[in-house]
Parts: C-alpha cells; structure tokens; sequence
C-alpha cells in the first residue's frame, strides 16, 4: 500500500513545515503517498484500535488524503440540484460496498499507521493543504437534535451547490457562504484497544470529531497516542462551518487533504492541542459546556507556565482572561468543545 507520488502544489506554510519536519526527523526528503477512499480504505462512523492500517508511513511522511461526503449518492441524485455526475464514484462505491457502519456516520479515510509512534507519544500532524474536492455540499438537520432539539423536530436537509473556482456556495436565495477556509471537522487516532469500537460522533482524547473551523491549511494538530502506529483516520469534509455548528452539520462535502506526520516522544498530551501560524490551541472537551470551558482554562494556564516557567498560575490564569479567546467549537456531537486561543505575539521572544 505504500508508494510516493508526484508532489502537488506547495503553499508557503508547506515549504516551512517541511523544513521543520526535516530537522526533526533527521530526514532531507520526506516520502509522499497517496491515499484515496474506497470500500478498502475507509471506516465508517467508529474507532477501533482492532482496525488494520490501510496505509503504514515513517515519521516525517507526506500523505496526500482524500475524503469521501457523508450524504449517501441516492438522496442526492433525487435532489436534482446537481447532476450525477458530480457524485465521485468512490462515494457510490463505498455506499455499495461497505456494510460495516456505526454507530455515527462519519466516513473516514484510513487508518494510517506511523511507524514508532506508541502510547505515550504524540502525533504531530502538519496540515499542509486542503483544497475541495466536490462540487456539491450538505447541510442536515436531524429531530430533536442540534443546539434547540425541542424547536426543530423534523429531518431537514439541502444539497448546496459548490463553486470550485469562485470558492462560494449559496446556501438560501441571496446568501452566499465563502468556501475559502476549507477543513476536516473529523481528525483522529485509535482509542485505547480496552474501549474497543467508540462511535466517531462525540470527540474525546481520540481527538477525532473536534469540528474546529480554526485547523485549517497552515495549521497543526498534536495528539496523545495510544496505541502503536496511532493509527489516523480522517474526514468529515467541511466546506464552511461557524463556531457552534449549531444546527448539527456544516457544509459537508469532499476535501483533499495534504498531511505531514510527526513523532513526538519529547510531548506528553491529555488533550489534543493546535497551532496555527498566530496561535497556540488549548481545547476543553465534556458533555457539559461548563466543563469543557473549565477544561480549556486549565489547559491554557498549564500550556502557559509550561511554555514560560518565569510565569505563576495566577499570571498563566490572568492572561488567559485579559488575552485568550475561548470559542465554542461546536455544541451537538454530544461531547462538547471549547477551544481556546493563546495568540503568540504578546509573548516577548
């Protein structure tokens, strides 16, 4: 399963991350690959430690991923909003062919094993690229589900038109949404092998659904491991999303995704992090949206006194009051996410 492929096109972020990875892994030429969805090559809608890679890479390794729209072919083709054609015939295969779902629908490309990553480590994944990879989106709502499950009772949804090359999509008659910021809402690594299948759904340690509009091309997403290789899916394509998510989906779509793994055994994670060129991401993940604000905090103030010892708690405590920006990720995939954004340039080099 394992080959290299020509290198697509490099935005700046790319030819820095590449540098960076290099002197990481001791490595001048990262090996790239290639990995398509197919009945072969996808999961849907869980987490499994049992589940084989479809894919094994060495740290420093490119993959250029593509992922797969959650909205099965028939809804859209009665739609009549776009022809079939714009269906891509891995997504009508992989409706066809893969029996094996639940308990979410999510379907994600992968697993990926990265060699010599193990429990305890962490997986630093470099977000290169991500371009759209279909010219139609989603948008569902399911009863009693989304931010006011009590208001809104019926299944509800729209197939959204998308335009590749003016980078829009109109939602309503005379809304247009830009598609400039394209992202996986879905990145995530094997549970511990004790929890067996977990659904896709809910975000957790796994990281997995976090739905964080913020980790886009140009930004980083680190980790905790818990099982040898990691073993990363990813997919949930959003097209645009707002912070909240509130009426349970995005624009869901295709993307293609450009990723450069990373081993990390000098990092120790409880929670997933982020990085973008402006920011570091601390995240509070929990049912309760209180606690997952109480979560973030606490990881703003441990990432702070760690990053600047010079610095107390009740400093790191201040700061992430008077200067850090906490965000409701989403409120609807049952585990609820705040992230909070420590912006880099206050802090005196």
């Amino acid at each position: 399963m394992r080959h290299t492929v020509a290198s697509p096109r490099r935005n700046h972020h790319a030819v820095l991350f590449a540098a960076a990875a290099a002197l990481a892994t001791g490595s001048a030429m990262a090996a790239e690959h290639m990995l398509m969805p197919s009945p072969q090559t996808v999961h849907i809608g869980h987490f499994n430690a049992a589940l084989k890679p479809v894919l094994t890479v060495a740290s420093g390794d490119i993959v250029v991923l593509e992922s797969a729209g959650n909205m099965d072919p028939a809804m859209v083709d009665q739609s009549g909003t776009v022809p079939p054609s714009a269906v891509p015939q891995y997504v009508r295969d992989i409706y066809r062919e893969v029996k094996d779902r639940g308990p979410a629908g999510h379907i994600l490309t992968g697993p990926i094993a990265v060699t010599g990553a193990m429990p305890g480590d962490v997986l630093e994944v470099r977000i290169l690229d991500v371009q759209l990879a279909a010219d139609y989106g989603y948008n569902r709502m399911r009863p009693y589900q989304g931010a006011l499950p009590d208001e809104f009772t019926s299944l509800w949804q729209r197939i959204i038109p998308i335009d590749r090359n003016a980078k829009t999509a109109q939602v309503a008659k005379g809304v247009v949404v830009p598609v400039t910021r394209p992202f996986f809402g879905t990145m995530g690594v094997a549970p511990d092998a004790s929890l067996g299948r977990i659904s896709s759904g809910p975000p957790g340690v796994h990281t997995g659904n976090l739905d964080n509009k913020d980790l886009t091309a140009g930004t980083i997403l680190y980790m905790p491991v818990h099982v040898a290789g990691a073993m990363f899916s990813a997919g949930d394509a959003h097209a645009a999303q707002g912070h909240g998510e509130v009426d349970l989906t995005a624009i869901e779509t295709g993307l293609r995704g450009r990723f450069q793994f990373i081993v990390r055994k000098d990092m120790k994670l409880t929670w997933p992090r982020g990085e973008t060129p402006t920011h570091w991401i601390v995240m509070g993940l929990h049912p309760n949206l209180e606690d997952a604000m109480k979560i973030a905090v606490r990881e703003s103030i441990d990432f702070i006194v760690r990053r600047f010892p010079h610095l107390t708690r009740e400093e790191a405590y201040m700061i992430s009051s008077v200067a850090v920006d906490f965000h409701v990720t989403q409120v609807v995939d049952g585990t609820k996410g705040i992230h909070g954004m420590i912006p880099k340039a206050i802090f005196a080099r």
